[in-house]
């Protein structure tokens, strides 16, 4: 009730700083705890998963024991138990993650103006389906690369991989893909703002390109050339859609009439009462 009336005798809706702690700790708190649910989900389900995850090194001959069976080992009395916890905590973020989202969203939104808002539905919205074919392209390509490497074993030697050996490698491979997916619409996002311009893309396409394939030479996990290209391949091809989205919108942009075309230096500029209000509009949705 008290936080209600300060905000209605503030027109801009404006909160003391005491306010913004109190909201920021309580959806902390409800992050927290759906983290914690998830966390707990993810510790029951950890065979499936873990099934799911060593699927790609099973495939391999070179994982065969001398039992004919995938074989991992563990170093240390606590490995398997913080390999369990890892999994879990990871499960529990994929699956909490609409919570702390929505959360994080909650907090940040009042704050933004309706044209900033656009583009955090349009990033999000673009954003996770980016991230979660880039982790599957990963998936897909996790056993090509250790089949490259695991090749060299002898047949006559046991490849002995540690749990935390190849755990760290698919995550980093997962992760590595996931992110790359995102950089071309980091190119989209900064068209729309007017900070890079289509022209300025073109300009800079082959250093673009040529940058891409170093960056997937380094960033991979492997560094052998079918991983590389796995990664640079897709990330160019999804450039050339990002160049071509900010070409559109540069050309929807230039074809706007300029409302100051025309005028002198010292003549006033038209006064367009419909901008001002959309402005005092956007003004009192800042929170």
């Amino acid at each position: 009730m008290k936080l209600m009336t300060r905000q209605a005798a503030d027109p801009e809706g404006r909160m003391p700083l005491m306010d913004h702690l109190r909201e920021l700790r309580n959806r902390l708190i409800k992050a927290l705890l759906a983290l914690l649910a998830g966390t707990i989900i993810g510790w029951i389900f950890f065979s499936p998963v873990w099934d799911f995850l060593k699927e790609p090194f099973c495939a391999l001959p070179q994982s065969k024991d001398l039992n004919g069976r995938c074989s991992l080992v563990v170093n240390g009395i606590f490995s398997s138990f913080f390999l369990r916890l890892k999994i879990a905590f990871i499960l529990g973020l994929v699956i909490s993650s609409p919570v702390w989202l929505f959360q994080l969203w909650a907090f940040v939104a009042p704050g933004l103006y309706r044209k900033e808002r656009r583009w955090t539905y349009l990033f999000m919205g673009a954003a996770i389906p980016l991230f979660f074919v880039g982790t599957a392209l990963a998936y897909v390509t996790v056993d090509k690369g250790l089949s490259i490497f695991l090749g060299f074993v002898p047949d006559d030697v046991a490849a002995l991989i540690s749990v935390d050996q190849y755990l760290g490698y698919v995550l980093a491979m997962l992760l590595v893909f996931g992110l790359t997916f995102e950089l071309p619409l980091f190119v989209v996002i900064l068209n729309m703002a007017g900070v890079l311009s289509s022209h300025r893309i073109r300009r800079s396409q082959r250093m673009i390109i040529f940058g891409i394939f170093v960056f997937s030479a380094v960033a991979t996990p492997s560094a052998d050339p079918f991983t590389m290209l796995a990664l640079a391949l897709p990330t160019v091809l999804l450039f050339e859609v990002a160049a071509l989205l900010a070409f559109l919108n540069d050309r929807r942009r230039a074809r706007r009439p300029d409302p100051y075309a025309g005028l002198s230096d010292d003549e006033a500029a038209p006064l367009n009462i419909e901008e001002i209000d959309a402005e005092l509009e956007k003004g009192e949705t800042r929170h």
